[in-house]
């Protein structure tokens, strides 16, 4: 399920819009990311399986290094601001999350997560 929660950084590309390939709509990063943070108590555990909340926060394991111990990892669930302590890496929604986990380019992660978001 990785593979679904590409991610990036909408401040980078606050003002891009494109059409997608079916029905020719215009797809905002961000509407994407308000859908996706208003369904973050769903969506983030099913990024980051094996978590759990504390507070307004989900922690867990990083899965993209060889993290034993939950802790270093968090998202905040109200404003999807995520950081791994241990690393410095960080972002500031859940798009830039799933492009993170998933190694691919924001825009990909907008445009999965919108698709699975039914955008």
């Amino acid at each position: 399920m990785a593979a679904l929660w590409d991610g990036f950084n909408t401040r980078e590309c606050e003002a891009e819009l494109s059409h997608l390939q079916s029905g020719r709509r215009v797809l905002s990063f961000e509407a994407v990311a308000a859908r996706a943070l208003a369904s973050a108590g769903s969506i983030v555990p099913a990024m980051l399986p094996g978590g759990k909340r504390i507070g307004g926060e989900w922690v867990s394991r990083n899965p993209t290094r060889a993290d034993l111990h939950a802790g270093s990892f968090s998202v905040n669930l109200q404003s999807g601001k995520w950081s791994d302590f241990a690393t410095g890496d960080s972002g500031g929604d859940l798009i830039a999350l799933a492009a993170y986990l998933d190694g691919c380019t924001q825009w990909e992660s907008c445009q999965r997560l919108g698709a699975a978001l039914g955008i």
